[in-house]
């Protein structure tokens, strides 16, 4: 099994993974603004860096993930002003659909999952230290950031002076000493939520809580940072500015995170996703269409750092697999596991987490399967659950993955069968047409049916 590779965004290219210290490894990554339900792009970020984690857990005895909570934001205070509730109740009730809904994608709950409003103190205290040293100012209850004064500002994202201050997602205000400065302090209204500072009333900046929280929970520097693509300028950028300015070494980008990974965008049938199109995907709605695992699967079918297109396609080629699989573990639920000797079939999973190249091995397997010797089944029966482990899959029990709950149904299961028999009997003797209009009215029942090698089975639509 070879080392694990990363793509690190701060040197653009692909590199051995060294930890800082190989007994603990340390991960952080950006989590969720909750004032609304997930949405499919949400859903990817936490699925590939769930992965990662569970490679890394394999690999080494100690790993912690921190992925915190973003509980302060003018969205969410517009959220709670639309519904004329408290922040919190928008807050809490969020979080907690959240990590209700990444479970059911077998997403494990981080490590840490640390809210913003828990490390106000931290984050004051870290303005005051940017401040002394000369890289932050007050003026007008705001304190800011002077990008001019730390040197490496645009080496995560590449930007040049022109890009920082276009890409820099806010009005330029008349007060800022330069265009490309950013808030780390505001004043907030007394009728807005705020805390007591030596700069008056107000709340943070987005950018200064995750340098407060990462610090404050993993330390520094720590291995890896990651989040979605569109993090890495202005708020991934911000980051750096500010822990390197202040507790970290200002000549060393990487004494704040050692590897940066950042995931590509989902887009929904070649379109950005969007409220002006109408096209953005819940994962409550979508998680009571299909099973999570089913999900999951769609969400790792391209690379991580590739824009992944979410389409019809892309989630029944997830399903098909998924099918494939379980019938396989359900035909060799009597087999023991054992030692698995040579783990080489998951070295795309250690190539900066190469899942499409993984899910090629897995379709391998299968393919191994229906040629394998009884001696080599529980073999392949442990590499199943191997693989499972590390994509979060296939924690189902095989049996109910084709349990059938026939309160959903019209069809008896004597009905069910007979049909496929007909279907059976159909296609050999050529009368295909008949054969896809038995499909498709057991599909219309709410029945889909699989075909393999060992014959034709059946199981409720999810």
């Amino acid at each position: 099994m070879q080392p694990i590779k990363i793509f690190n965004t701060l040197s653009g290219k692909k590199e051995d993974f060294h930890p800082l210290d190989s007994n603990h490894i340390k991960i952080y990554a950006c989590g969720p603004t909750v004032y609304n339900y997930a949405h499919i792009g949400n859903a990817r970020m936490a699925v590939v860096f769930d992965t990662l984690v569970r490679v890394l857990k394999f690999k080494f005895d100690k790993v912690t993930y921190v992925s915190n909570i973003t509980d302060i934001d003018d969205k969410i205070i517009d959220a709670a002003n639309d519904q004329k509730v408290p922040i919190n109740e928008i807050t809490e009730k969020y979080t907690n659909i959240y990590n209700e809904d990444m479970a059911k994608l077998s997403v494990n709950i981080p490590d840490i999952q640390p809210k913003a409003t828990q490390y106000i103190s931290e984050m004051i205290e870290l303005i005051e230290d940017l401040i002394k040293k000369g890289h932050a100012y007050e003026i007008e209850g705001h304190v800011l950031f002077h990008v001019p004064s730390y040197e490496n500002y645009g080496m995560l994202s590449n930007r040049n002076r022109e890009e920082q201050v276009a890409g820099s997602r806010v009005e330029i205000a008349p007060f800022k000493k330069d265009p490309a400065d950013f808030v780390l302090w505001k004043p907030s209204p007394d009728d807005q939520p705020g805390w007591e500072s030596p700069w008056g009333f107000g709340r943070p900046g987005w950018h200064t809580e995750c340098s407060a929280m990462s610090e404050k929970t993993l330390g520094l520097p720590f291995d890896i940072h990651g989040g979605g693509r569109d993090l890495t300028f202005p708020h991934h950028e911000n980051e750096i500015a500010q822990s390197c300015c202040s507790t970290a070494d200002i000549n060393n980008p990487n004494s704040y995170a050692n590897y940066w990974m950042h995931n590509g965008f989902v887009t929904i049938n070649g379109e950005k996703m969007s409220k002006s199109l109408g096209n953005i995907i819940l994962v409550k709605d979508l998680s009571n269409e299909y099973h999570g695992e089913v999900i999951r699967l769609a969400l790792m079918s391209s690379h991580y750092r590739q824009g992944l297109d979410w389409n019809e396609k892309v989630i029944h080629q997830a399903k098909k697999l998924l099918d494939k699989l379980y019938k396989v573990l359900l035909d060799l639920e009597l087999e023991d596991l054992v030692e698995i000797q040579d783990n080489e079939w998951i070295n795309p999973l250690m190539d900066d987490l190469n899942t499409p190249g993984f899910i090629a091995n897995i379709n391998v397997l299968v393919k191994d399967y229906l040629s394998a010797q009884e001696e080599q089944k529980s073999i392949l029966k442990s590499k199943l659950t191997l693989l499972g482990s590390l994509m979060g899959i296939l924690q189902e029990d095989p049996k109910s993955w084709f349990e059938v709950n026939e309160s959903n149904i019209n069809l008896s299961k004597a009905e069910i069968e007979g049909l496929i028999s007909e279907r059976n009997e159909a296609k050999k003797t050529k009368n295909y047409e008949r054969a896809d209009m038995i499909r498709d009215e057991l599909m219309e029942q709410g029945i889909e049916i699989m075909d393999n090698s060992s014959g034709t089975s059946w199981k409720v639509k999810t």
